[in-house]
């Protein structure tokens, strides 16, 4: 078994809470825009366009989106508004099957007798630290001996609440002083990780985005020192990004992929917001798969991203 286990009922109702915010601004919004009509006709696709692009779809995957809807008008002649909630679902969920191959709904480390080497990297503010900790969490749940790294070292307020998370978890830290090179922290982080048989190490980076070709030079370097110890790491560079930010997460995404090679990413804070539609847009958009969904405070809240049952949820009222 993988280590989120199953899609339980407890986790399903979990991310129905998680979304319902979401789900209240845009049915309410799809209700306002089909009032008063009986079939889908080009009025109430021009209306369905903007309640997507007002939900943090984004534009480029609300297109798709349409298109689809108006091939199924022209091939089925008549679709009534009564049937636009399925459309919307089935044509949905095959545009993120379409465009997410290698998504998994659960998952185990792969085996090769190093640790696996996760750089998380994201903006200050959008739930990194956390995010760490609960995947910290999850792992050592599943009986993952973790290591959390510290490198973010040009904030003393990211080493203390990467410490408190550490605490909380029950899972140690490598830290330095604030001011410290970031990629010796990584270095220490990986080798003690190799050293004392961990299964899997953690490693934050900051959150600056005012330089990118700074930022791009730091997250190479932490890079090129963990290859020293472990010359494929990093096994993943995990970008979290802030749901309740809308379409602000889009271009998070747009610069910190130009800046170094992300291959995951996680979306936080969703409970909070009725911008949760910005994981269709996003899941769409880039080719990196979304791992993880923040659809809570607790532990347990940091999901595998499920496309199946994310698109289920959304449209289960």
């Amino acid at each position: 078994m993988g280590i989120f286990g199953s899609f339980t009922s407890k986790k399903k109702k979990s991310l129905d809470e998680g979304l319902s915010k979401t789900k209240e601004s845009f049915f309410s919004k799809l209700s306002r825009a089909v009032v008063g009509k009986s079939k889908v006709d080009d009025e109430v696709l021009d209306k369905l366009e903007e309640v997507l692009i007002t939900s943090d779809v984004g534009v480029d995957t609300t297109i798709k989106i349409i298109e689809r809807i108006e091939q199924r008008v022209a091939r089925d002649k008549f679709m009534g508004t009564d049937e636009l909630n399925n459309i919307l679902k089935e044509e949905i969920a095959e545009l993120l099957e379409e465009n997410n191959s290698n998504d998994v709904s659960d998952f185990d480390l792969p085996q090769n007798g190093n640790p696996y080497v996760i750089m998380v990297v994201g903006v200050n503010g959008v739930g990194k630290t956390t995010t760490i900790g609960k995947l910290a969490y999850q792992f050592k749940q599943a009986g993952k001996k973790v290591l959390i790294g510290a490198a973010d070292t040009f904030r003393a307020a990211a080493i203390d609440q990467l410490e408190v998370w550490a605490q909380r978890v029950d899972v140690p830290l490598v830290k330095q002083t604030m001011g410290s090179d970031p990629a010796s922290v990584a270095y220490d982080t990986v080798a003690s990780a190799k050293a004392n048989g961990y299964d899997v190490c953690i490693i934050d980076t900051a959150g600056r985005l005012h330089n990118k070709v700074n930022l791009m030079n730091e997250l190479t370097k932490i890079k090129r020192v963990m290859q020293k110890v472990i010359p494929d790491a990093p096994n993943e560079v995990l970008l979290i990004l802030d749901g309740s930010t809308g379409q602000n997460a889009f271009e998070q995404a747009k610069q910190f992929t130009k800046a170094t090679e992300v291959t995951a990413l996680a979306l936080t804070k969703l409970d909070g917001t009725a911008k949760g539609g910005v994981v269709l847009g996003i899941s769409d958009q880039f080719k990196i798969p979304v791992k993880y969904i923040g659809i809570g405070e607790k532990m347990e809240d940091l999901q595998i991203f499920n496309r199946k049952e994310f698109v289920e949820s959304f449209f289960n009222k």
